[in-house]
C-alpha cells in the first residue's frame, strides 16, 4: 500500500521545534562530554571512569535508536518525540537535584536513552512533513542546527560549568528539554501512524541489506567518523606542532562552522536539481579524504585546511544521505529506517576514533590520518563503480 506524502513544505512554525530537538541532542551530548574530563574531578576519578561515562550516552543510542524508530512507525513519531524530550528533561533534572556520582551515571544513561527516542522521531517527522522535492532543504536546515549544537556544546557547556558547576549545566539541559517538548506539543502536528503491510524479520533484513539503504547509511557513518576524528584529533596535531589552545580551538570551530554552513546550501542544490545525492555524497567523501591528507602536514595551515575540508565534506554528505534514505523508504517505515541509519552513524562515531587510535598507537597519528583518508577515498570509488555498473 502506498502511503500519502506531504503535498507542500511544512510551515516554519512546525519545523522549528524539530530543528530545536536536533540542537538539543547535539548540545547535550557534546556539552557534557567535552567538560567531563576537566571539570568533574570528584566524579571522574580515572580515565576508565571517564570512558565509561562517555560510552553510556552513545551505548544507549546504539541499542535503542532502532527500537524507538520502529515504535515511532507503530504509534506515531510525535508521541515518541515528545516522550523522549520529556524523558531527557527528567534525566537531566535527576543530577541537577541529586548532585552525586551515582546519579551522574544514571543521568547520562537516561539522557542517551531519551535522545534515542526523540532524535530518529525528529528525522522521520522532517521527512513526513515535507514532500520529496523539499527534503534537501528540510534535512539541510535540520543538519545546520544540529551542527550548531555540536559547535556550541563544548563552549557554552564550559561556560556554564565554570559559572555554576555541572549542576548548572544539567539544569539548563533540563529546562531546554522541557521547553522544546512544550514547543513541539504546541506546534508539531499529530501525524497518525500509516497503515502498512506485515513485515517479517526476513523482510526487514532484505530492506536493510538493500544498496538503497546501505549506501547512504555507510556514507553517513563515514561522515560521522570523519567529524569525530577531526574534532578529537586535530587539536592533538596542533599541540604537537607547538600551537596554542586558541589555534587548536579555532580548528575545531572552523570544522564545525563549515559543516553547519554547507548543509542548507547543499539541500537547496539538491531540491533545485543542481546536485544529485550520489554525486554529492561522492564529492563529500573525496573532500573529507583530502582534508585528512592536508592534516598530515604539520603546522597551522595543515590543521586549518584539513579542518575546513573535513567540515565541508561532512556537510555535503549529511543532508544528502538522509534525503536519499527518505526517498527510498516507504513513508510508513520512516521511523525504522531513520533509527537504523542513526545506529550506523553512532557506529561511525565510535569506530573512526578507534581506528585512528589503533593505527596511531602502532605507528603515528599521521599514518592514522592516512588510513582514514584511504578508506574514505575507497568508499567514494566504490560508489562510482556501483553507479557505473547500475547503468550497464
Amino acid at each position: 500500500m502506498t502511503a500519502p506524502v506531504a503535498s507542500q513544505a511544512a510551515p516554519a512554525r512546525q519545523m522549528w521545534p524539530l530543528y530545536a530537538a536536533g540542537f538539543t541532542t547535539a548540545f547535550g551530548a557534546h556539552g557534557i562530554a567535552a567538560n567531563l574530563g576537566g571539570h568533574s574531578g570528584d566524579a571522574v576519578t580515572s580515565l576508565m571512569v571517564l570512558g565509561g561515562l562517555l560510552a553510556l550516552y552513545d551505548g544507549a543510542e546504539v541499542l535503542l535508536k532502532p527500537v524507538f524508530g520502529t515504535l515511532a512507525d507503530r504509534i506515531g513519531a510525535r508521541p515518541v518525540l515528545l516522550g523522549g524530550l520529556v524523558a531527557f528533561a527528567a534525566a537531566s533534572a535527576v543530577y541537577a537535584i541529586a548532585d552525586s556520582t551515582g546519579w551522574l551515571w544514571a543521568a547520562r544513561l537516561g539522557q542517551g536513552a531519551a535522545a534515542s527516542a526523540f532524535s530518529p522521531s525528529a528525522s522521520a517527522l522532517v521527512a513526513r512533513l515535507n514532500p520529496a522535492a523539499k527534503h534537501g532543504r528540510a534535512f539541510g536546515s535540520y543538519g545546520f542546527y544540529k551542527s550548531i549544537g555540536y559547535t556550541l556544546g563544548p563552549l557554552l557547556g564550559g561556560v556554564l560549568v565554570w559559572a555554576g558547576g555541572f549542576r548548572l549545566l544539567f539544569v539548563v539541559l533540563a529546562v531546554l528539554g522541557a521547553a522544546v517538548a512544550a514547543w513541539a506539543a504546541l506546534a508539531v502536528p499529530a501525524l497518525p501512524p500509516l497503515p502498512k503491510t506485515r513485515q517479517t524479520v526476513l523482510d526487514l533484513a532484505r530492506r536493510l541489506a538493500d544498496p538503497a539503504f546501505l549506501g547512504p547509511t555507510g556514507a553517513l557513518a563515514a561522515a560521522t567518523a570523519a567529524l569525530s576524528v577531526g574534532v578529537g584529533f586535530l587539536p592533538v596535531s596542533g599541540r604537537a606542532a607547538g600551537l596554542g589552545t586558541v589555534a587548536t580551538g579555532a580548528a575545531v570551530s572552523v570544522l564545525a562552522a563549515c559543516a553547519a554552513l554547507v548543509q542548507p546550501r547543499v539541500g537547496r542544490a539538491l531540491d533545485d536539481g543542481r546536485l544529485t545525492t550520489r554525486t554529492g555524497i561522492t564529492a563529500g567523501l573525496l573532500t573529507a579524504a583530502a582534508g585528512f591528507a592536508c592534516a598530515m602536514f604539520p603546522g597551522l595551515v595543515g590543521v586549518l585546511t584539513g579542518a575546513a575540508l573535513i567540515g565541508i565534506g561532512t556537510g555535503l554528505i549529511t543532508p544528502l544521505g538522509f534525503a536519499a534514505l527518505a526517498a527510498s523508504t516507504p513513508t510508513e517505515r520512516l521511523g525504522q529506517t531513520m533509527g537504523a541509519a542513526e545506529l550506523g552513524r553512532e557506529l561511525g562515531d565510535a569506530g573512526g576514533p578507534l581506528l585512528i587510535a589503533a593505527v596511531a598507537t602502532l605507528t603515528t597519528l599521521t599514518h592514522g590520518y592516512a588510513a582514514l583518508a584511504v578508506l574514505l577515498a575507497v568508499a567514494a570509488a566504490a560508489g562510482l563503480v556501483h553507479r557505473r555498473s547500475g547503468r550497464t
